[in-house]
């Protein structure tokens, strides 16, 4: 599959996730197969006032391909401006614009989801982006606001005229967030009428349901979204059942290469999260949960991690 000028190994990918799909997160999908892993989304305007924080967000490394970064805003000068003085300069490939993010906290501001009310501004923002760089772009959307506004197809037009290199539909409407069930036959609809390349996203939980979406939606590409959290084997086809030490091996290596890219005190608030997906459905992991959302310093994590560790190697040995 080619989004624009770059060629991917496959069409399945790892979806643009805050708080999740950090620098190694990113790395441990790509390692299991993954054909394109995106960034959390950034603020264009955070980036614009050059916030520490968000600069953070836009670390990548030569492990980190193929990769794009999502930016997210409402103001397509600001937008193209950070595309200038920034992201060429980065190793990311591919430009995705956030039109999709249904957080309360985006969408007061009129970002994210939000822009769905307003697509000419789409249009301006895919317009501004496209002549600020040479990298593809491309959008992030959903269905539309509510139900009463299904619009995708509308904006997939806008976007395509717009210079859009791709576009992705999450199945469901802002107003759904992520409740029920996301309705695929939208992200057929707009198939069939773009030129550009599809990615189909929504209640998408392995390989298999992303094999049935491309045969029932005939989409390019399908974005494997909250499955993938602290399960990043979702991509490898060869892959069974991930072993229990497995498991909290690869927690505690993510959780090293953390401390590299994050300052520790976010890199400790990070872990908690990602340790809870990553043990998720194991025996014992209610108590590690509460074992490691206690702890304060890096060797009180890694402590955690080791008992638990033990637990579950005695525990096989007693089998």
């Amino acid at each position: 599959m080619k989004i624009g000028n770059i060629v991917l190994k496959n069409n399945i990918f790892l979806a643009p996730m805050a708080g999740v799909t950090n620098l190694p997160f990113r790395k441990l999908c790509l390692k299991e197969g993954c054909g394109l892993a995106f960034s959390e989304m950034v603020s264009a305007k955070a980036l614009s006032y050059e916030d520490i924080k968000t600069n953070d967000l836009i670390v990548t490394s030569p492990e980190d391909r193929p990769c794009g970064i999502q930016l997210f805003g409402k103001e397509p000068e600001i937008l193209a401006d950070v595309i200038r003085r920034y992201v060429n300069e980065t190793d990311f490939e591919i430009i995705d614009i956030n039109a999709g993010c249904p957080a309360p906290k985006i969408v007061k501001n009129g970002e994210g989801s939000a822009l769905m009310k307003t697509p000419e501004l789409i249009g301006r923002l895919l317009e501004a982006a496209t002549k600020a760089t040479d990298k593809p772009v491309t959008l992030k959307i959903r269905a539309g606001w509510d139900q009463g506004s299904i619009n995708a197809v509308q904006i997939g037009k806008i976007a395509q005229e717009a210079g859009a290199s791709a576009l992705t539909i999450h199945g469901r409407t802002r107003d759904q967030f992520y409740a029920g069930r996301a309705d695929w036959d939208i992200i057929k609809e707009v198939k069939e009428i773009l030129d550009i390349p599809v990615i189909g996203n929504g209640d998408v939980h392995s390989l298999q349901d992303a094999q049935r979406m491309k045969d029932l939606t005939g989409c390019d590409g399908v974005m494997i979204g909250r499955a993938a959290m602290g399960n990043p084997w979702i991509f490898n086809e060869e892959e069974a059942e991930v072993l229990p030490l497995v498991r909290l091996e690869t927690c505690k290596d993510f959780f090293m290469e953390l401390l590299e890219t994050r300052p520790e005190k976010v890199a400790l608030g990070e872990i908690r999260k990602h340790a809870s997906w990553f043990t998720k459905g194991l025996r014992g992991s209610g108590e590690f949960r509460n074992q490691i959302n206690k702890t304060q310093t890096v060797q009180e994590v890694l402590t955690v991690i080791k008992i638990y560790k033990d637990e579950l190697k005695m525990e096989k040995m007693e089998k």
